[in-house]
């Protein structure tokens, strides 16, 4: 079968977009530990890297570097959306997501680059706050506190 939508490459960065089927739903900002405990459980068994993210009510954006030889995106995204699922709902089943997810390499520094600022100000795009630092859950506290970002 030919893959052509998601041109993978092993040990690289992509850019995705996760949502929620119920676009009016808010989730994952309340649930935000349990999101966060999924990605860890995820991370444990197939290891990635988070390089940024931004979770919004109905909807997550994120960057993850895979490990050199691996290409697998959407068994880890399986396993997030299992655990947090069963973490919300008593059904445990995968109905509280879209089936598939937006992700795309990302195919140099300066798309590496432009990718996180579009993490970044995600919440300020969909009207959740007036500037990207008022966001509570997104990385760029951690790209600020690491000297990243001024």
């Amino acid at each position: 079968m030919t893959n052509y939508r998601r041109n993978r490459v092993p040990g690289q960065a992509y850019f995705f977009t996760v949502r929620l089927r119920d676009r009016r739903s808010t989730l994952l900002t309340e649930h935000i530990s349990a999101f966060g405990e999924a990605i860890r459980q995820a991370r444990g068994r197939k290891p990635f890297h988070v390089d940024a993210w931004a979770v919004l009510p109905d909807h997550a954006h994120a960057i993850w570097t895979l490990p050199p030889g691996d290409d697998d995106c959407a068994s880890r995204w399986r396993a997030v959306k299992i655990a947090f699922s069963k973490s919300v709902s008593k059904s445990g089943g995968r109905a509280l997501w879209e089936r598939r997810y937006h992700g795309q390499r990302i195919t140099g520094d300066e798309h590496y680059h432009h990718m996180v600022d579009f993490v970044h100000a995600s919440p300020v795009v969909h009207g959740m706050c007036s500037q990207p630092a008022d966001w509570p859950w997104s990385s760029l506290h951690r790209f600020v506190a690491e000297g990243f970002i001024c």
